[in-house]
C-alpha cells in the first residue's frame, strides 16, 4: 500500500519480522476499508519502558503488553502533506515471548495478533 506509511522503532535486542508486521497493518486497513493516506507507528520495546508508560498514562505500577496511543481519539488529525496520522502502538517484546510460550504459539504469530489488536484499536474499534 503506497498511502500508508508504517513507522517501527525495535530496541536493538529484539528480532522481528518487520515486513509481517507491516503485512498486517496493511490487512487490518483493508479490512477495513481505509483509504486514506496515513501513518502509524509501532514501537517494540522491554518491560521496563513499558512500566514507565504504564504508570505515566494509566498510573498502574505494572508492565502490560500492549499500549495504543490514538493521536486524538474520535477526531483525525492531519499532518502536513495532508497525512492521517493514526497513533502510536507499542509493544513489549518480553510479553510477546511470555504469552506466546503459555499459549504454545510462535512468538511472530503473537506479534500479529497484538497489532491487529493495536490497529483495531487506533481505528476506534474496541473490545467490550
Amino acid at each position: 500500500m503506497d498511502n500508508v506509511d508504517v513507522l517501527i522503532f525495535v530496541e536493538s535486542r529484539y528480532r522481528v519480522d518487520r515486513k509481517r508486521i507491516k503485512s498486517v497493518v496493511f490487512s487490518v486497513l483493508e479490512e477495513q476499508s481505509v483509504k486514506s493516506h496515513l501513518e502509524v507507528s509501532i514501537a517494540i520495546v522491554g518491560d521496563r519502558k513499558m512500566k514507565a508508560l504504564n504508570k505515566k498514562y494509566r498510573q498502574k505500577e505494572t508492565t502490560t503488553n500492549i499500549l495504543t496511543f490514538p493521536l486524538s481519539e474520535g477526531e483525525s488529525t492531519r499532518l502536513p502533506k495532508d497525512i492521517l496520522h493514526l497513533g502510536d502502538i507499542v509493544i513489549s517484546y518480553p510479553q510477546v515471548i511470555l504469552e506466546a510460550a503459555a499459549e504454545e504459539m510462535l512468538v511472530d504469530d503473537r506479534m500479529e495478533e497484538l497489532v491487529r489488536h493495536g490497529m483495531l484499536h487506533l481505528l476506534g474499534l474496541h473490545h467490550e
